[in-house]
């Protein structure tokens, strides 16, 4: 795991006083933290991350810049973490719908609508700073990759039950190809992914594959 995503999954460690506050209005810790976090989610929802600036940041949190560069050196890491404390998380659970495209469409959904929370014009921002580094994985945390694939798994079993397909007959590669494909639109678009591609990715890839 590189440095980039130690920053978005462990906060820097800090110090635990608020500069710059009258002695008896400081706020310390979690509290400051979640404020100036908190700042830098209005802020990006009302100006976008071209017009946002650490200072407007120390502005609406009441705080200082000091504080704010001691936790996060630059713009692109606090918006990074905003969004992570902002945009729910994906839903990784295997939908049951009792139909094999439904439940697939319903699950790549649940994993990009919080890119859609995000916006295009961030989501590009941030890729363009982030200089090629997979911004997509981060965004949807690395460590649910797994649980994704198991959530595929789940629906292809639940669809064999019903006899729909046959597991044996399905690479393990084509299991995670939605998923992949899924992160491969948002990493090269720079954009939330359309309902009308996952709507390609489910009907013109995905079920002619496991459906032969």
């Amino acid at each position: 795991m590189d440095q980039t995503q130690n920053d978005l999954l462990s906060p820097p460690e800090h110090s635990k006083e608020e500069e710059g506050q009258p002695k008896g209005a400081r706020r310390r810790g979690d509290v400051l933290e979640n404020a100036i976090l908190q700042a830098a989610w209005e802020e990006l929802e009302e100006v976008g991350y071209a017009q946002l600036t650490m200072e407007n940041i120390a502005v609406r949190a009441k705080t200082n810049k000091t504080a704010i560069y001691r936790r996060w050196p630059n713009k692109v890491k606090i918006v990074v973490a905003a969004i992570v404390k902002h945009v729910p998380q994906p839903d990784i659970f295997a939908p049951a719908t009792g139909d094999l495209r439904k439940d697939v469409i319903n699950l790549l959904q649940g994993i990009s609508k919080p890119m859609q929370k995000i916006g295009a014009e961030t989501i590009h921002a941030l890729m363009v700073e982030y200089h090629g580094n997979d911004l997509s994985s981060q965004l949807m945390r690395p460590k649910t990759e797994d649980k994704l694939n198991a959530a595929m798994k789940n629906i292809l079993k639940n669809a064999q039950k019903r006899g729909e397909v046959r597991l044996e007959q399905i690479n393990e590669r084509v299991v995670s190809l939605p998923i992949d494909l899924l992160r491969y639109e948002i990493l090269t678009t720079h954009e939330p992914v359309s309902d009308s591609t996952i709507l390609e990715i489910v009907d013109d890839i995905f079920l002619p594959l496991v459906r032969q």
